[in-house]
């Protein structure tokens, strides 16, 4: 038996009119989106760690100018000390131009779809598929943190005392 708050909550229910065709689609979208939220942050740690090794090029020339290597730790700041990572650019530039030529577009044009093809509803292939998996009726496959018997909320606590 149902229980009133069993099943997605509104913003995560197939709007009417709206396909399985459709909702997959966005699935998919958005599924490339994340994709991209990971590869971005990869670039931000390729940025950070290329500027964390860039700050300890200062330490490496300090310790071979000690080590009587004053020519090697000329041609450390020279030539790598500050250097471009690729033509042009440092690495928060990378970052920016990726920012702003790729992810902002990508999320404005997903955000763009869910509105416009789904009420603004997001990740409904997903709470569709849980819908689809989940064991109604078991404590551990409730379909919302607020349904009855959730572990760990306080209408649990109280079925446990």
């Amino acid at each position: 038996m149902n229980q009133p708050n069993d099943g997605p909550d509104r913003a995560h229910r197939r709007p009417g009119g709206v396909s399985d065709e459709t909702v997959e689609a966005l699935g998919a979208l958005s599924k490339a989106l994340e994709t991209t939220e990971r590869a971005r942050g990869h670039l931000y740690s390729f940025h950070q760690l290329t500027g964390g090794a860039d700050l300890e090029l200062d330490r490496a020339v300090g310790l071979l100018r000690e080590a009587g290597h004053t020519e090697y730790a000329d041609r450390v700041e020279r030539e790598i000390l500050g250097r471009n990572v690729i033509p042009g650019h440092w690495t928060f530039q990378i970052v920016e131009a990726y920012d702003g030529t790729y992810y902002q577009p990508f999320k404005e044009l997903e955000r763009s779809a869910l509105r416009d093809l789904a009420d603004g509803r997001d990740h409904l292939y997903e709470a569709e598929m849980k819908e689809n998996r989940r064991t109604t009726g078991h404590r551990d496959h409730t379909a919302r943190p607020d349904s009855p018997n959730t572990p760990g909320t306080p209408d649990s606590l109280d079925s446990a005392s």
